[in-house]
């Protein structure tokens, strides 16, 4: 497991514009929705709209890495690596937990970074450092969930021009329809509906009560850690059910 992280690392460093793509993106929403939404909303958002959008854009981080991640696949197979790896003496799950932690890695890295323009920005953690802890488990449990299920779909369809087609479909609804730059209180009807249904709007106002809040309430952050707990779980499985179709073939 260890050998195929520090490979994948290694591979994301000597090519880091593959880092600055997944990050320059989420940069400039924090910028540009900070400064036209901030004026207008800051009010609604406590009065630091930046504090209020940091979480949703750390899980658009989340979400951009793990993509990327299962990029990896489609590269590997072109240089034949990928198959190399398979018929090796190494387990499957060692296999994918290898490169399932490189995304979630690569995705704590970049929080960090947009973490600390937040600080920069005069975002603080109310919660201090229990809170801090508990964000970096959040982003984890998401990064986790993401990132066998972009594993699995990586090895579902044919070339990255399709993977990247279907990723971005699912992930701008995902991450619109949820209460990533807009309070609740602003969606009504079956769009109401619909951002409840989101996970992602669970774990989202679970990292923004971290950050607003003094103290840490048990009954909003644990039920969502339990929540992805399951859905990672439920991510890797089909991620390990599709290797090992692959290596069927």
């Amino acid at each position: 497991m260890f050998n195929i992280l520090w490979r994948n690392l290694k591979w994301r460093f000597q090519n880091p514009i593959s880092i600055g793509m997944t990050i320059v993106q989420p940069l400039l929403w924090l910028a540009l929705y900070g400064a036209v939404a901030g004026p207008a909303l800051g009010s609604m958002a406590g009065g630091n709209y930046t504090a209020f959008i940091l979480p949703g854009i750390m899980v658009l981080v989340t979400f951009s890495c793990c993509c990327s991640g299962g990029m990896i696949n489609y590269i590997m197979k072109a240089s034949g690596s990928f198959y190399r790896i398979l018929i090796a003496p190494v387990s499957r799950s060692a296999i994918l937990l290898g490169q399932m932690l490189e995304a979630i890695l690569l995705s704590l890295l970049e929080s960090a970074v947009l973490f600390g323009v937040g600080l920069l920005c005069s975002v603080q953690v109310a919660s201090g450092l229990p809170g801090i802890i508990l964000m970096i488990l959040l982003i984890f449990l998401a990064g986790f969930f993401m990132a066998g299920l972009a594993y699995s779909i990586s090895l579902c369809l044919p070339n990255e021009v399709i993977y990247e087609t279907v990723m971005n479909t699912i992930v701008l609804p995902v991450f619109f329809v949820s209460t990533a730059l807009f309070p609740l209180e602003k969606s009504a009807g079956a769009l109401r509906v619909a951002v409840m249904l989101n996970p992602f709007t669970h774990i989202i106002n679970a990292l923004r009560s971290l950050i607003y809040g003094k103290t840490i309430l048990a009954a909003e952050v644990l039920p969502v850690i339990g929540l992805f707990a399951l859905l990672g779980l439920g991510g890797f499985a089909l991620a390990f059910r599709r290797l090992k179709r692959e290596t069927a073939c």
